[in-house]
């Protein structure tokens, strides 16, 4: 896989969950977040939206920029709290659901192509 490939990728898992999270918050809110925890308050539709326009930016961003090897180990190394961000709020205090655990899922895709992107752009000159 080339770093350019590994670096689509990312900004697709970006553009997927977080246009999800943009477009139709009250889904993400009636799927992703467990009852007790559950608002269907104009703000959480608003903060959810929100979430999701920034995870849309950065996405867009992953498009039209070319990462080298820092950029890929960066990314990596800013993706490890996340981890314990969807543990704590999985199993500890059960806000995610097992839907909402696809953050989980998104943030390991994304270390293991950040991983593939680094490795690649290490034999690439720019």
């Amino acid at each position: 896989m080339s770093a350019r490939t590994a670096q689509f990728l990312i900004a697709a898992v970006f553009l997927i969950l977080g246009g999800w999270a943009l477009f139709a918050p009250s889904s993400v809110i009636e799927l992703a977040i467990t009852a007790p925890y559950r608002s269907s308050a104009y703000f959480a539709r608003f903060a959810v939206a929100c979430f999701g326009a920034q995870a849309v930016l950065f996405g867009v961003m992953a498009l039209v920029t070319r990462w080298n090897a820092r950029s890929f180990a960066v990314f990596a190394a800013a993706l490890l709290p996340f981890f314990a961000f969807n543990y704590w709020f999985h199993y500890r205090v059960p806000v995610l659901t097992s839907i909402g655990m696809l953050d989980f899922a998104g943030n390991a895709i994304m270390l293991v192509l950040a991983g593939l992107g680094w490795r690649a752009s290490k034999g690439e000159t720019a």
